[in-house]
């Protein structure tokens, strides 16, 4: 994807920023993973404030409608900080139907290997697609989120 280069420290840090919505929503994912790799919990010292958030009823939802509303569909803003704000709720969005999906056939699996398995792969996937957000918009590139992506920038406007 070739995108303009106009940011400034500001876009880069609030690009970066907005990467730690899906990444919250992915914990739930990551437990077998923290219970065999203590250390991991240390993730969740950056996502307190949408801990907190969380605890409020429809915290997380509320924050999804001001994201959306309030950011992307703010041609004020950057297209910069517009996009990979698109980006993270289109991940998150991705997170809610994986766990549904997941809700819905996890107990006809019966546990065992196999939902570990794909609890981790989920949990690692998006941590790694969070993270590469975050060091592109640092960077003051467009992260490049195969399918995401494409998604985004369709839904952004110049």
């Amino acid at each position: 994807m070739s995108w303009r280069n106009t940011t400034d420290g500001k876009d880069k840090i609030f690009g970066a920023l907005v990467y730690l919505f899906p990444l919250y929503s992915a914990l739930q994912f990551g437990a077998y993973l923290f219970a065999q790799i203590p250390f991991l919990k240390l993730l969740a010292i950056p996502l307190t404030p949408l801990i907190i958030i969380n605890q409020i009823p429809f915290g997380g939802f509320i924050l999804f409608i001001i994201l959306y509303s309030a950011v992307v569909r703010n041609s004020r803003i950057s297209h910069f900080i517009r996009f990979n704000t698109m980006q993270s709720i289109l991940m998150e969005i991705l997170l809610i139907l994986i766990s549904l999906v997941v809700n819905v056939f996890a107990g006809g699996l019966g546990g065992g290997l196999l939902i570990e398995t794909i609890f981790n792969t989920i949990f690692l996937g998006t941590l790694i697609g969070c993270i590469y957000g975050m060091v592109q918009s640092v960077s003051g590139k467009y992260p490049d989120i195969p399918l995401i992506s494409e998604a985004a920038s369709g839904q952004v406007p110049w």
